[in-house]
């Protein structure tokens, strides 16, 4: 059997095995697991994250009632007819006098306006926004409960028990006797309704049971769990129907709220972490490069020394390491021919043997030792190097 052949089978081997494998993962897969639905209830997005009537307008159009829903009351671009209704869910003392008197002129020629006290304020840094005169609310003699009592009891027929107006601002009238009231004089109302003109005012301590669902996808929070509260809540939408009523499907439905818009440092810090992040990283890393540090990061380099001997060792040494000690034997003999010249112009002016023995003369050293120093050693005898300049030293030093 030729190795091609043989590895042909190997290989024919291993894909058959690797296929039983992969089909009996298959069958196991299918036997064991099952597919199923699972439904994950969303955040809300788009008009539905800032907009907290946009479930009633879209359940108002529905019904096939017309709606204007906007942020701001713009009385000038939205002209109310007799027979509409318009809910304000604003703080109303952000109403200017003018306005106030234009709403309840309309209210008196059949118009519906539903209207919420002020939220209470008390630990959000606004207390002194508390007591600002609201004008609409002084022109209908309503005056705001300092006490803070319970929920209100609301049954509807076919669901649990249910309890509303627990966080309201409950209200009174000054000489106003409502056409429906929903609370009592000494507790103060949730919700009462006076007739002016041919129109009616409907007063609320809170419209919370009009609002979208809460939001969702918190920390903490299940979105396997359907939302809950807001017209999701049958009572509450029994109650949205009654308030309402008077002129339900007659005429313009506007819905005026204020824009829960979130901030734009809080968007950027919630939704663009990937950008802030490394650009936070980077600039610290900047300031950390560009820092005064407290000690040097590396050793500080060696000073500059002025020692001459030390410079003129260096060089030596480095000459000798690279093979040019004849150059220092050079040196050595030429400095101490200088100083025979000084001290012994008769011997220096002499050359060859009785220049050597005129200087054993004076130094009283061997002429052979003479002779062998003033001779340059070979360049690679470096016990030769190390006598003939040891010798020309003690030669200058005996002048």
């Amino acid at each position: 059997m030729t190795a091609a052949r043989r590895n042909g089978r190997i290989v024919g081997a291993g894909l058959l095995v690797l296929f039983v494998v992969l089909a009996l993962v298959a069958i196991w897969f299918r036997h064991t697991y099952q597919r199923v639905e699972k439904t994950l209830y969303l955040p809300p997005s788009d008009e539905a994250a800032y907009n907290p009537l946009y479930a009633l307008a879209r359940t108002l159009e529905a019904d096939g009632v017309k709606v204007n829903a906007r942020q701001r009351l713009m009385l000038d671009d939205n002209a109310l007819a007799p027979g509409d209704t318009l809910l304000l869910f604003n703080d109303p003392r952000a109403l200017s006098p003018p306005e106030a008197e234009q709403l309840l002129g309309w209210v008196e020629r059949g118009g519906h306006l539903i209207v919420r006290t002020p939220l209470r304020t008390f630990g959000t840094g606004l207390e002194d926004e508390e007591d600002a005169p609201s004008a609409l609310l002084d022109a209908l003699s309503v005056w705001l409960v300092e006490e803070d009592p319970d929920c209100e009891d609301f049954q509807v027929e076919g669901e649990d028990h249910h309890v509303e107006f627990c966080r309201g601002r409950r209200f009174a009238f000054d000489g106003i006797v409502p056409e429906l009231a929903w609370g009592n004089l000494q507790a103060g109302y949730v919700y009462a309704r006076v007739s002016r003109g041919r129109g009616h005012v409907d007063v609320l301590a809170d419209v919370d049971f009009l609002v979208n669902t809460g939001a969702r996808g918190d920390v903490g929070e299940s979105l396997d769990a359907p939302p809950q509260g807001g017209l999701r809540d049958a009572p509450h939408r029994a109650l949205a129907r009654q308030v309402l009523a008077p002129n339900y499907g007659h005429g313009t439905m506007h819905l005026v709220y204020a824009a829960e818009m979130p901030t734009l440092w809080r968007t950027l810090f919630l939704r663009g972490w990937m950008v802030w992040i490394p650009l936070v990283l980077a600039l610290a890393a900047w300031l950390w490069m560009r820092t005064q540090r407290f000690g040097p990061p590396v050793p500080a380099p060696a000073g500059d020394r002025r020692s001459l001997l030390e410079h003129v060792r260096a060089s030596g040494e480095h000459l000798y390491r690279y093979g040019r000690g004849v150059m220092l034997y050079a040196a050595v003999r030429q400095a101490f021919l200088t100083q025979l010249r000084r001290r012994d112009p008769v011997a220096a002016a002499l050359g060859g043997e009785p220049q050597i023995e005129a200087i054993a003369a004076r130094t009283g050293l061997p002429v052979e030792r003479i002779r062998t120093a003033l001779n340059a050693p070979a360049s690679h005898d470096r016990k030769a190097f190390r006598d003939r300049i040891s010798m020309l030293i003690q030669l200058r030093n005996r002048l």
